[in-house]
């Protein structure tokens, strides 16, 4: 349980810090680190408005979509604490159930016959197909680094022995974090301030969603970063320090990791469209790298 109160806690403010970042430096005050969560109950309070062009598909596939990044959720451990849903190979089950909640606002965005929204969608299934092979050599390394495949067991035993695995460590960190960005289409891959539809990926994909639903997709979206930040938080934080200080350490670097994006995000441009193909390759290049160094270890033991 207490990794998904954490995952929960995180997710109230993280869209939140990353907002006022940057507000701070681009010289303006900016709104509240709770400005998304007085929003998402703002738009929770409303009806939904559906268009007659789309059909049953477009009003149930968004709550599929926040279930299945909750049930995500369940899988990620902290410490010595293990999801509530903890088994072999739980990793694979974790990619597949996002990748159905992916799949849920595609649909969504071409049930609405719109050709923005089409082509929003198409580029998310394009990216997410470009990315999958970065989790799946990461999670694939540490796995055979470790010589555990759940979650849990592969955390619990990524120690800080060597300088090889402080290397890993923070590779994995680096790349769990650039896959973060590209699955909630943030900057360089996507700018979600954009109001061009031409260049746009999620923002062009949730044009048609209001009220309730878009709600729904808000909160999805905290939660999606709050997942990722609890994997890079198992890659740092270990069980040996004890619950008073991991807890507050790691709640230090989810404030940490939004305040990073909102810097990030304040001073890089967006990717031209050809480029983000190339950019996101360049992730499992350097997952494959890591492979390598895990080899190289195994090779010496």
């Amino acid at each position: 349980m207490i990794p998904l109160l954490l995952i929960i806690t995180t997710a109230f403010f993280f869209p939140g810090v990353i907002g006022k970042v940057k507000a701070i430096y681009s010289g303006r005050k900016g709104p509240s680190i709770w400005q998304p969560v007085k929003d998402v109950v703002r738009l929770l309070k409303k009806g939904s408005v559906y268009s007659e062009n789309s059909s049953i598909v477009f009003q149930f596939t968004i709550p599929v979509y926040l279930a299945a990044l909750f049930t995500a959720a369940l899988v990620v451990p902290f410490e010595n604490h293990e999801g509530l849903m903890s088994f072999d190979g739980d990793f694979v089950y974790f990619a597949y159930i996002m990748a159905l909640g992916r799949f849920m606002m595609i649909i969504a965005a071409l049930d609405t016959a719109s050709g923005f929204e089409g082509m929003g969608a198409n580029r998310e299934a394009f990216y997410s197909l470009l990315v999958e092979p970065a989790f799946f050599i990461l999670l694939g390394t540490l796995a055979m680094f470790t010589g555990y495949t759940s979650f849990h067991e592969i955390f619990s035993n990524l120690h800080y022995t060597s300088y090889f695995s402080v290397l890993i460590a923070f590779l994995a960190v680096y790349l769990i974090g650039q896959i973060c960005l590209v699955e909630n289409s943030r900057l360089p891959v996507d700018d979600p301030k954009t109001h061009l539809e031409l260049t746009m990926v999620h923002e062009v994909m949730v044009l048609d969603h209001s009220g309730f639903d878009l709600a729904l997709i808000h909160i999805g979206g905290a939660l999606k970063f709050a997942i990722f930040g609890a994997l890079m938080g198992n890659c740092l934080v270990h069980a040996e320090w004890g619950l008073p200080v991991t807890i507050p350490l790691y709640l230090a670097l989810q404030v940490a990791f939004a305040f990073s994006i909102g810097l990030y995000e304040s001073f890089r441009a967006r990717n031209k469209m050809h480029y983000n193909p190339q950019y996101i390759i360049n992730l499992s290049a350097i997952a494959v790298l890591l492979i390598f160094v895990v080899m190289i270890i195994n090779n010496n033991i």
